[in-house]
């Protein structure tokens, strides 16, 4: 089967700047979940892992897996980011590393690349959950900063290495990236966004959303309505809701 192309791009196992990392670990996500004091322990929530096809769900991972020891917080969102957007993704991204969060995202581009270089250049810790395995860079522009945080931080993929790449990998990142944390923020998505998919799953498994007022209050959106009178969804105006919340 030829591997599947994502945006016109075959991720490349291999690409000038990006070399795979030699140590890859794996376990199982409930395993991780028990770690580090996320499984609730839950028949819906395994029932919820099972609903990936396979009676275990794999994660793949390269640096300190033991940054999940701290509080752990999502920063998602459109991979078409406004100027706004970029400051806002860029200072929640800054406050919350200064305050010791591990700020976790996709590696894809817009807010999640803003996100995770945020952290690293406040000398904070950040974390990347990604829709490829280990072994490939995508997006290729990416290639350097996926290296840096498997060098200094932590690399996920749900996916081992030798493994195909469809679109359907990346709602199963979200799926992933929203149990490892404790929290998301929504920063910029439209009504068709991928980012919705982890917005769902934080709900189905009590974690926390937040969507940032400026989402909110645009006229032109209809799906935050949908989800902000459910439990632990709350409106985000600055980072002390979100620090808060974790308390």
């Amino acid at each position: 089967m030829s591997e599947s192309k994502i945006n016109g791009e075959r991720p490349r196992r291999r690409r000038s700047g990006y070399t795979p990392p030699v140590r890859i670990q794996t376990d199982t996500l409930q395993n991780t979940l028990r770690r580090f004091g996320r499984s609730s322990g839950s028949d819906s929530q395994m029932d919820l892992l099972r609903s990936f096809g396979t009676k275990d769900v794999f994660i793949h991972f390269s640096g300190d897996i033991r940054f999940l020891e701290h509080s752990v917080v999502s920063i998602v969102g459109t991979r078409e980011i406004s100027e706004e957007g970029i400051r806002r993704a860029n200072r929640l991204s800054r406050e919350l590393a200064q305050q010791g969060v591990v700020v976790m995202s996709g590696l894809a581009k817009g807010v999640d690349s803003v996100a995770h270089k945020a952290a690293i250049e406040v000398g904070g810790k950040t974390a990347a959950v990604i829709g490829t395995p280990l072994d490939r860079a995508y997006p290729a522009e990416n290639a350097e900063l996926q290296s840096e945080i498997y060098t200094h931080h932590l690399l996920v993929s749900p996916f081992g290495v030798g493994e195909e790449v469809y679109r359907s990998n990346f709602p199963t990142r979200n799926r992933v990236m929203a149990l490892l944390s404790d929290a998301t923020v929504i920063v910029e998505a439209s009504d068709t966004s991928g980012t919705l998919h982890q917005a769902a799953e934080c709900q189905k498994n009590g974690r926390w959303l937040f969507i940032m007022k400026s989402v909110v209050d645009d006229p032109r959106l209809t799906w935050p309505r949908k989800f902000l009178d459910q439990p632990r969804t709350m409106v985000l105006e600055r980072s002390e809701d979100v620090l808060e919340a974790l308390r």
